[in-house]
């Protein structure tokens, strides 16, 4: 049931948190894996973090709560994720969602305080796609079964810039050929270039799951002694960058020559690489050992946001098996500047797009990442026995 009068949207409060939660139950049913829609304290913590806003709607006649979203930011950033967009099942199809998503954004990005806005989208419809869309988000990728909530879902990767920002990125000389169709596809939907960008000199690939002598790591899930430890080696942000994550996991051999911190969320089966100690190159060697503890412990979606400019590092996410799947250009600002990035990911449950719903600029995407995964996992002619 739609109704024609203009809803009421203001900033969510704390008196709002028992509504919400059943806003989201009806919305997404018990799986749905964010705090933002599930956890009282750390809801009431966003409603109250200045570099955040959550906006909800309400039924002008009624006073019912029919619609939430946010914008979740962080102190020293200047990037954000648009999350939690939820419109009550009798008020769908009204226009809700974009105007709740116009309203965060005229807020947050049309007013200069953020650079960039980025949505992780669902795809078991195309409804979601075509709200961001409407609201100047475009597509960056696909992040496949990038969570599981009843079942594998793979989710689209959208942004919106800020006027300029994408003027001012800082040039890519070089990067592994795997990516050069993943470049031209972002450039063609975004209206961006890269016409400097070459393939960097070949070197060996090792196959995925084939490393000689790598002893197994010990995983340490203490969540406030992995933040410290994260904090006394990491004490500015020069050595790491991921927005709006913290890391909750430590992996380390047993001699401790390296340590890998991540970021892991049980309830929605999927992980995030972090950095590494005392340099992301140190583990580079090892994401097969990583990537193998972290899907032990239930992450069947691991990625990685690498910089497009390091090609070492994205060589070696390559080389053992992951995929580039989206590009996330101007992604973070350096002095006058901004830097693209890269997610590449890799899954250790059977990936099946078949029930996926692309809308079609997102559709160059998914066949971008068909052919770079085949071309990754899938043996060429010669490998093949006559």
């Amino acid at each position: 049931m739609n109704t024609l009068a203009t809803p009421v949207i203001a900033p969510a409060t704390r008196a709002d948190i028992a509504e919400l939660r059943q806003l989201y139950y009806a919305v997404y049913g018990p799986h749905y894996p964010v705090a933002l829609g599930t956890d009282p304290a750390e809801m009431a913590l966003l409603m109250a973090d200045p570099h955040s806003l959550w906006l909800i709607a309400r039924c002008a006649a009624t006073g019912a709560l029919t619609g939430s979203a946010a914008i979740h930011g962080e102190a020293g950033s200047r990037i954000a994720r648009l999350e939690g967009i939820a419109v009550h099942p009798e008020h769908r199809s009204s226009g809700l969602a974009a105007a709740l998503t116009e309203a965060l954004c005229a807020e947050m990005l049309d007013t200069g305080r953020l650079d960039s806005v980025y949505a992780t989208v669902r795809t078991v419809g195309s409804g979601p796609q075509r709200v961001v869309a409407r609201n100047g988000f475009r597509p960056l990728g696909i992040l496949p079964n990038a969570v599981d909530l009843s079942s594998r879902e793979s989710l689209a990767l959208y942004a919106r810039h800020s006027p300029g920002v994408l003027d001012r990125r800082v040039p890519v000389t070089e990067v592994p050929a795997a990516l050069l169709p993943l470049l031209r596809t972002a450039g063609d939907a975004l209206g961006i270039g890269y016409p400097e960008v070459r393939a960097a000199a070949g070197r060996p690939r090792p196959a995925p799951g084939h490393q000689r002598g790598v002893e197994r790591l010990e995983m340490i899930e203490a969540p406030a002694f992995v933040r410290r430890r994260f904090r006394e080696r990491f004490p500015g942000a020069e050595g790491w960058f991921y927005p709006l994550h913290t890391p909750n996991v430590l992996l380390t051999p047993e001699d401790g020559r390296f340590e890998v911190y991540a970021y892991l969320n049980r309830a929605g089966g999927y992980c995030s690489l972090l950095t590494a100690h005392p340099d992301p190159a140190a583990a580079a060697a090892h994401l097969e050992p990583v990537t193998r503890a972290l899907a032990r412990a239930g992450a069947g979606y691991v990625e990685a946001l690498v910089p497009l400019a390091h090609e070492a590092a994205l060589s070696a996410f390559l080389a053992q098996g992951f995929v580039a799947g989206a590009l996330y250009p101007a992604m973070r600002a350096d002095g006058d500047g901004f830097h693209d990035y890269a997610v590449l990911s890799r899954s250790s449950e059977r990936i099946d797009f078949r029930g996926v719903a692309v809308e079609p600029p997102l559709q160059p995407y998914l066949d971008c990442y068909a052919s770079a995964w085949a071309a990754a996992h899938l043996p060429t002619p010669s490998e093949v026995a006559p």
